[in-house]
């Protein structure tokens, strides 16, 4: 059988996949999960066209990678065709831990457990079933090899994760603002002492990346209708969660329904395997499948959410830089017992309230620019834009969202 194979990337091109290792791990379930967990999870209940998926996204980044390490090469950066293939396949991997919705219920179905660690133990386990082969890729993923820059490819301020997505999510969206020269990034792209650098004719080109992204924040991945649409979705699960722990009938998926059942926890991951397997079963659809079921659910709570998600019916949002005021909480939560006549106990199901920040350069995690006379710089000190500097800055933004027909 011929494994390599070309597919057609509408960001991209062409993209081609280099090996038969690589082809039969996209070839795997757990892989083709991510064509059914959407990149951008109820985004496209704000941008319609953002309908892309993890599965588009992992190809773009395995794409992009390949350009960045033939460029590398070119500019005499030893990289034999094991370290190759293994960054290839660290980054291709990179996001196989996400589930449903990818962020969105990473705080309601798996409390306090990172897609990251996920995304390991998926790799740990493929690396059994293929035999060995992705041990040089796990390394790289977990920052233990000694070359230090193939891991900053795959998870930095500058990695290859970031310059798919913003391509990819503002190609989808039609957010323009979102729009980065990738070309000439990878083309200014180099190693310096092991570390991954920005040659300094490449500066304005991190300029525009860095204001891109912190544009594509706030217009796209914290839109406020988002942010209303993700804590209905995590609202609702968390309604289920209670219903099937105190015995009630919660139609769903077997991967759902464990998932709703359980506190399960990074060592149970860890230690049951079917855990994990039943993990990647879980998609978009399990959740949308059981939204159709709990339409019609006794449960007052559970339906109306379901109901409201389904027909798009969000809560409106008051999003401010200022702290919401307690009052304007317990006026709402007050109005929603009357209007639902539902107990003062269960009100929080049907608003929220919290803090969303938007963090476009953290200068814990450098982007260093190698200037010509040999100093290495970070992007904040090499720019002489103060808008650099000035987005260095975490913004937080505080929001309180709730049903339309309870006034506030």
């Amino acid at each position: 059988m011929n494994k390599k194979k070309i597919i057609n990337d509408p960001v991209y091109g062409f993209i081609k996949i280099p090996g038969e290792l690589i082809f039969d791990i996209i070839e795997h379930p757990w892989f083709q999960r991510l064509r059914h967990v959407k990149q951008l999870g109820l985004t496209d209940f704000v941008y319609p066209s953002a309908q892309h998926t993890r599965f588009q996204h992992a190809l773009g980044a395995l794409h992009l990678m390949g350009r960045v390490l033939d460029s590398l090469r070119s500019k005499g950066i030893s990289i034999n065709d094991k370290e190759y293939e293994a960054s290839l396949i660290a980054v291709l991997l990179h996001d196989i831990g996400h589930g449903p919705f990818s962020h969105a219920l990473e705080d309601s179905l798996l409390t306090g457990i990172r897609h990251e660690s996920l995304s390991y133990l998926f790799m740990q386990q493929l690396n059994k079933q293929f035999n060995g082969s992705l041990d040089l890729a796990l390394k790289i993923f977990r920052n233990g090899y000694e070359r230090k820059f193939f891991h900053q490819l795959i998870a930095s301020q500058l990695d290859i994760d970031r310059l798919d997505y913003l391509m990819r999510d503002c190609f989808f969206s039609g957010v323009p603002e979102g729009t980065i020269g990738v070309d000439r990034i990878i083309a200014m792209l180099t190693v310096h002492d092991d570390q991954l650098v920005v040659e300094e004719k490449g500066i304005y080109s991190i300029e525009n990346f860095l204001n891109a992204r912190r544009l594509m924040y706030w217009q796209v991945y914290l839109h406020k209708t988002t942010v209303s649409a993700e804590r209905m979705v995590v609202n609702l699960i968390k309604r289920a969660q209670h219903l099937v722990k105190a015995g009630e009938q919660v139609p769903a998926s077997e991967a759902l329904l464990f998932f709703l059942k359980h506190n399960t926890t990074l060592q149970d991951f860890k230690e049951k395997p079917e855990v994990l397997n039943l993990f990647g079963k879980l998609d978009d659809q399990d959740i949308w499948g059981a939204i159709k079921f709990w339409l019609n659910h006794d449960d007052q709570i559970l339906s109306t959410l379901s109901g409201m998600l389904y027909h798009r019916k969000l809560f409106r949002i008051l999003l401010s830089s200022e702290p919401i005021k307690k009052s304007y909480v317990e006026k709402v939560r007050e109005d929603i017992a009357r209007t639902f006549g539902t107990l003062r106990s269960e009100t929080s199901y049907l608003f929220s309230h919290g803090t969303v920040s938007n963090e476009a350069y953290t200068e814990g995690q450098k982007i260093n620019v190698l200037m010509k006379n040999g100093q290495v710089l970070d992007i904040a000190q090499a720019s002489d834009l103060p808008s650099i500097k000035a987005i260095s800055k975490i913004v937080k933004k505080n929001y309180l969202c709730w049903p339309k027909n309870v006034s506030l």
